[in-house]
């Protein structure tokens, strides 16, 4: 699994994609192990290289994941369902108060990111939060399915 808050900085809330492409979505596709450096949110810097193995599934979790530049490399696009405030809230819970600037900023990103870049409209299943766990249905683009090894959104999915 790649979380997305090692590839983001504090500098590049979404101006990571290339980055990501380069270190890690290529190297994968071409079945080779993916290196990149976790950003250390408190330290503001890359710490030490880290091993992304290949993997008939490699699970990439973040907000930017379901992006246009994204898509043709994703198999599957899930989209959490949480309204926005109760996302930020956890967010600011996980980090502690040491990154209160950093959140000032992020939501006024995010939104922008997601009015230029929608990913929901994209998703292939929608997962939301039950009493019990989490609910999964079928998401807005609906083309998953047994005749579809990959989505078809932007195109076919290369597949790795």
């Amino acid at each position: 699994m790649l979380h997305l808050d090692d590839i983001a900085t504090h500098e590049e809330f979404f101006a990571w994609t290339e980055r990501l492409l380069t270190e890690v979505i290529e190297p994968l596709h071409r079945g080779e192990t993916a290196w990149y450096r976790p950003y250390d949110w408190n330290a503001r810097d890359f710490g030490t290289a880290r091993a992304l193995p290949a993997a008939p599934v490699v699970v990439v979790e973040g907000v930017g994941a379901g992006r246009a530049a994204l898509r043709p490399h994703l198999a599957r696009l899930l989209w959490m369902e949480l309204p926005d405030q109760e996302a930020w809230a956890r967010g600011r819970r996980r980090d502690g108060p040491q990154l209160d600037d950093f959140w000032r900023g992020w939501v006024a990103e995010e939104r922008r990111h997601f009015t230029e870049d929608p990913s929901r409209p994209f998703a292939d299943h929608l997962v939301l939060q039950g009493p019990e766990g989490y609910v999964v249905l079928p998401g807005p683009v609906g083309t998953s399915g047994p005749d579809h090894p990959v989505t078809h959104r932007d195109g076919p999915s290369p597949v790795c």
